[in-house]
């Protein structure tokens, strides 16, 4: 068996790799890393898993633990990967990261929206941007990946198709998203909390979340972002316009792109988050509104599986040489 590690194995997405990593012919949850959580049992902090992993404990992070992994996954917060990358590069183990520290191929560019310089700038090239399905042979030969943004994968799997083929111009392209509150990670936050988002539909980081940067880096184009807050657990739908330059049609141009892919699926249906509840799938449809002169693509996923811990799992696949679909599913829980 393959003996991973993950770094954040307290937060949601350390859960849920557990969860996927349990049902993995391959891989084996070997070192489990949550400051925050350290010396608690897996059940403690995770009590879906009891069952799964009865002996388990979450540790603080030493980089001696790490001797004998074969495997890393990181899922911490903002910035952390940066000051472990050079260290966990230097073992020469396959590292999968879920940061955002290595998504952006530009110093400069994640100055500018993450407001303050980058701290391993030497180590940028270092990482693939982690979507299989835009970078897969990247990916297999790579030993360092940064898996995209949740936002960024459901915009850019239903957009870079369409922007690669002309059907809608370059700039001005519209993404409207929403997400259930675990994007938002375990920690407690009043912005998050049951009070807060029950019964409510917001809007926040209106012109300047940081997963624009990944949408207009995949897609080479200019893309105005606006992300918002659900009263549901698990899933993101976005919703996005572009200018159309003709009137090709934008669902047969998907269903091209996607013909051989497993995970992402085209359909005449508008897709739903329920559909995509605990899996690694993606659901994607488009139409051209002759109206308007626009054209309209919507995606649906599950923000902890395709855009989060299914994707790691996706990614590691390839670079370990496995079937890329080894322990996911495109079959969602539902209702």
């Amino acid at each position: 068996m393959i003996r991973t590690a993950i770094l954040g194995a307290s937060g949601y997405v350390g859960g849920e790799l557990l969860r996927l990593i349990a049902a993995h012919p391959e891989l084996t949850a070997a070192k489990l890393f949550g400051d925050s959580k350290a010396g608690l049992p897996v059940g403690a902090v995770h009590p879906h898993l009891a069952p799964a992993y009865p002996d388990a404990v979450v540790e603080k992070f030493e980089e001696p633990a790490l001797d004998g992994i074969d495997l890393i996954f990181a899922a911490l917060p903002h910035g952390h990967s940066q000051r472990l990358a050079s260290t966990i590069l230097g073992k020469g183990i396959p590292f999968v990261d879920l940061g955002a520290d290595f998504r952006l191929n530009d110093a400069a560019t994640y100055e500018q929206w993450y407001g303050h310089a980058h701290e391993a700038p030497h180590l940028l090239g270092e990482f693939v941007y982690g979507i299989p399905e835009l970078n897969r042979e990247a990916i297999r030969s790579a030993r360092a990946v940064a898996v995209a943004g949740c936002y960024a994968t459901a915009a850019i799997l239903a957009l870079r198709p369409l922007v690669e083929a002309g059907l809608v111009e370059r700039e001005g392209l519209i993404v409207d998203a929403a997400s259930g509150v675990s994007g938002a990670g375990r920690e407690a936050k009043e912005s998050n909390g049951f009070s807060t988002v029950d019964g409510s539909f917001a809007a926040y980081g209106l012109l300047n979340h940081r997963h624009t940067a990944e949408m207009e880096m995949a897609t080479g184009a200019t893309v105005l972002f606006t992300p918002h807050l659900v009263p549901m657990t698990r899933g993101i739908l976005a919703t996005c316009y572009g200018v159309a330059t003709g009137s090709g049609d934008p669902l047969a141009v998907l269903r091209e792109a996607y013909a051989d892919e497993p995970f992402v699926h085209v359909t005449d249906q508008l897709p739903a988050t329920k559909w995509l509840t605990g899996s690694n799938g993606a659901q994607l449809t488009a139409r051209y509104d002759a109206r308007t002169g626009r054209v309209i693509a919507l995606s649906a996923l599950d923000n902890l599986g395709k855009g989060a811990a299914g994707q790691m799992i996706q990614c590691a696949n390839l670079m370990l040489g496995l079937d890329e679909s080894a322990g996911l599913t495109t079959i969602g829980v539902y209702p």
